[in-house]
């Protein structure tokens, strides 16, 4: 089975190809604003404005006919609502001018399940780290169930904004990692942990306040430690409520070095193992929603009667039937 995902939840526009055990073509065309943040309007534009083609050359990268293709696979949330339209509208028009099924995957879900694909992972504990969602999570009883999550923005969003404080431009995270490896001064910032969940917008804005006083390495340094930190307690008490020995870590921000090093020590330590896809597989990308949409028809999810969009798709109200 061959089936096309396509990705447009936020800045990134990605198209992927894949067949249950490779993947064939994965493109992308990133939105990058002129300054601050990202634009929904001027992001969807983007989308826009490079879908077609993209989705061309994607199917031409695989060798493939687009009527080679089995399944049609789109981002239906959650996200920015002016994204996730120009995915739906162009996975539909596809579905149709090619006869072939149409499956609305929930982004989040698609960032654990090619996680677990990649990595080979089984039957994980998850630490799903991105832009707009910052969350703990563990599978039981067909559903993704939330042990822990941010109460006002994700950590990804958190950096990005430390990150415009500081001139520097989308996406902050990575620049905030790179300064943090020249600081070494522990500036003190506020550890906010409830129970088994997290806040982030007081750090951030202890953090922007510090910057006429302390160092940026330094506050980039500190920023990291601090809400890294607070990700690992929450995912290590997790972990022990649930028994589990097994840690998947996912989503863009997975990519930052000095959180994979602290899971790890904490894996190393609680005498688990640690799993994490490889770097292209960890941002938003085309090819975890094709493969999640794969897995969602094989199961016998029918594809949908419209393109209604959810930005508010939050990842434990997906049903999960392909896990049992």
């Amino acid at each position: 089975m061959i089936s096309l995902g396509i990705e447009a939840t936020a800045w990134n526009l990605s198209i992927g190809i894949v067949n249950e055990e490779e993947i064939l073509s994965m493109k992308s065309s990133a939105y990058e604003p002129e300054s601050g943040g990202i634009h929904p309007r001027e992001a969807s534009q983007n989308h826009s404005e490079n879908i077609s083609s993209l989705i061309k050359e994607a199917i031409e990268s695989a060798n493939l006919n687009p009527h080679d293709i089995d399944i049609i696979s789109f981002s239906q949330g959650p996200g920015m609502g002016q994204c996730l339209r120009v995915a739906a509208t162009a996975s539909r028009a596809l579905s149709l001018s090619l006869e072939k099924p149409l499956i609305g995957v929930n982004h989040c879900i698609a960032h654990i399940e090619v996680g677990r694909w990649d990595s080979g992972s089984k039957d994980p504990l998850v630490l799903y780290v991105s832009g707009a969602n910052s969350q703990v999570l563990g599978y039981r009883y067909k559903k993704y169930r939330v042990f822990g999550e941010t109460l006002d923005i994700g950590i990804g969003n958190a950096l990005d904004k430390l990150g415009r404080s500081m001139n520097l431009s989308h996406p902050g995270g990575p620049k905030i990692e790179k300064l943090a490896r020249e600081g070494s001064h522990l500036i003190d910032l506020p550890y906010t942990v409830k129970g088994m969940d997290f806040s982030f917008s007081g750090l951030v804005t202890s953090a922007e306040n510090k910057l006429k006083e302390e160092s940026r390495e330094n506050i980039a340094f500190s920023m990291q430690e601090t809400a890294f930190s607070m990700l690992t307690e929450v995912t290590e008490r997790a972990m022990a409520h649930s028994d589990s020995n097994q840690l998947l870590l996912c989503g863009g921000v997975g990519n930052n070095s000095r959180l994979q090093n602290m899971l790890r020590i904490m894996c190393e330590e609680f005498g688990s193992e640690f799993y994490i896809p490889r770097s292209k597989l960890l941002g938003d990308n085309g090819v975890m929603i094709a493969h999640t949409g794969m897995k969602m028809y094989r199961s016998g999810i029918s594809h949908p009667s419209s393109i209604e969009v959810r930005p508010n798709f939050r990842p434990d109200q997906a049903e999960i039937l392909w896990r049992d």
